[in-house]
């Protein structure tokens, strides 16, 4: 029930959350639903706390990215990417670490690094000739990243990689991509009030047919082929996949983050 109403009633799930609760508060399920409530509304320490509870209740780590993101939401970027690098991590089913990774480039760059935001992302199932459960949010998140890096022409590739991926339409790459190339939906239709104060005896005349247009119908980078923006390796094979970085990122927290690809690389061998 509550799942179905995240998206509906909010308030209406929240409700159902906290009786769960109070009727089988033990329950690891019962909490990470709660948890999941507090994290759609915001409530990032309601939500950790709920987290933290569903997983010492079973022993799972898969909550370990949204918990990594919660802390990120409550400003505190060191302790989260401390916790993305704890050997919990290593348990992490393929999903699961690429979601942490995504995290992880979100908080570099609410850091202000975005060089790190960029290379913590190029890893091997960042191809665009796979299409996995995971590729349209890695796809997006990548794209994203590049396009706070200054990469613009790049980052329109991935963001259609992403919209392309994106079948249940869980991003807003579409949208994304309309935004850059200066897509504007015009509403030629008068206003109700206009109509009514130039109304004339004539009330046979025909309303305003005229087709909604494009500013971009003529001309639009959307043209413009993106087959040398992308990587063209091979299924699976991202060993020649070109960088996106003009350079290094900084060394705070470098080493950390290779570690942590690493380690999340490695376990999947």
């Amino acid at each position: 029930m509550v799942s179905r109403l995240l998206d509906t009633d909010i308030v209406g799930a929240r409700a159902h959350a906290e009786t769960a609760v109070r009727r089988a508060g033990r329950v690891a399920a019962v909490r990470e639903t709660r948890g999941l409530v507090a994290y759609r509304e915001g409530d990032y320490q309601l939500a950790l706390s709920e987290f933290r509870t569903a997983r010492r209740l079973s022993g799972s780590q898969h909550l370990l990215p949204l918990m990594v993101d919660c802390e990120r939401g409550l400003n505190r970027p060191e302790r989260a990417l401390e916790l993305a690098g704890s050997p919990e991590a290593r348990t992490l089913g393929r999903a699961e670490r690429i979601e942490l990774l995504i995290v992880c480039s979100g908080i570099r760059r609410d850091m202000g690094d975005h060089d790190a935001a960029v290379v913590i992302l190029e890893i091997p199932e960042l191809n665009p000739n796979r299409r996995d459960p995971w590729s349209a949010r890695l796809f997006y998140a990548y794209a994203d990243a590049l396009h706070s890096r200054g990469d613009t022409a790049l980052a329109r590739a991935w963001f259609a990689e992403a919209a392309d991926a994106d079948t249940e339409l869980a991003t807003d790459a579409a949208e994304r991509l309309e935004d850059m190339d200066g897509i504007v939906f015009i509403d030629l239709a008068p206003e109700q009030d206009d109509v009514t104060h130039h109304a004339t005896t004539d009330h046979q005349s025909e309303p305003n047919q005229e087709a909604v247009t494009s500013p971009a119908e003529t001309s639009s980078p959307a043209e413009t082929s993106t087959e040398s923006l992308l990587p063209t390796t091979p299924t699976g094979d991202t060993s020649e996949m070109p960088s996106a970085t003009t350079g290094a990122p900084s060394t705070e927290f470098a080493d950390r983050d290779a570690e942590m690809s690493a380690t999340l690389a490695d376990t999947d061998r």
